[in-house]
């Protein structure tokens, strides 16, 4: 299986793409891995489809245009950051906040409306990999819902506990600021040069650079392989699958 052009030498080359945050350096993948942390809609669950149509149609009963596409680059931002994103450009205000809880209650309504999510093919095969390695597994994702663990739980029995996950209840900023995956590291008791990020989209792939963590992108969704590794992303691969049948290759 062949993986994208930064794939081989960012992870195994000591002349690797090096992003300096915060003057720190971006290794590459960490001598002594201790953890992967993963971004769950779009990298565990095949919920992006869904989310996508259900931004477009909301925003269009609101009277805006919001394509299903630019949906995918919003990815992780908080729902109130995507809606004024739009209500700026469109009608150069932002909305109230009344407006924008409307909005979103609109919107989880029609992604309700969806069937469940399906976890992604290799993910469960990948998550038992790192467990036998004796590897922490964090999940950061800026999704709110109350459900999340047993839902994690019910597609991946055993693998998460509440303790190492951050969700939007943790954190001020959500992505593409690194609050997130800075938390992250806080609760699992790990240094950025510790952990490996598996995440799926650009703004994603930028918060975890922006912590100075290495990043594996999969795209998983319809964007060009750039708007990945425009963000900084070290590894690009084209699926979960892929990530799974490589493990192996990548961490040798």
């Amino acid at each position: 299986m062949k993986i994208s052009r930064i794939s081989r030498t960012s992870r195994i080359s000591s002349s690797m793409q090096q992003s300096t945050i915060n003057n720190t350096k971006a290794q590459g993948i960490p001598q002594r891995l201790r953890a992967v942390l993963f971004d769950m809609d779009g990298v565990l669950y095949n919920s992006m489809p869904s989310h996508a149509k259900a931004w477009h149609r909301a925003m269009a009963h609101f009277g805006y245009d919001l394509p299903e596409q630019e949906a995918y680059m919003h990815e992780g931002r908080t729902g109130a950051s995507t809606i004024n994103i739009v209500s700026r450009r469109q009608r150069g205000v932002e909305e109230s906040e009344e407006r924008i809880q409307e909005i979103y209650r609109v919107k989880s309504e029609y992604f309700n409306e969806y069937p469940p999510a399906e976890p992604m093919p290799g993910a469960l095969e990948l998550l038992r990999k790192l467990q036998a390695q004796g590897l922490k597994i964090l999940i950061v994702t800026g999704s709110g819902q109350a459900s999340l663990l047993d839902r994690l739980n019910h597609h991946f029995p055993g693998v998460f506990c509440r303790e190492l996950m951050v969700t939007a209840f943790d954190v001020k900023h959500g992505k593409p600021d690194p609050e997130p995956y800075l938390m992250g590291l806080h609760k699992g008791g790990l240094r950025a040069e510790e952990c490996v990020v598996v995440e799926n989209a650009p703004l994603g792939v930028r918060a975890a650079k922006a912590a100075g963590i290495f990043t594996i992108a999969v795209n998983t969704g319809p964007l060009p392989n750039e708007a990945l590794t425009n963000e900084g992303a070290d590894l690009l691969l084209p699926s979960m699958q892929a990530l799974c049948d490589e493990w192996e290759q990548i961490v040798k």
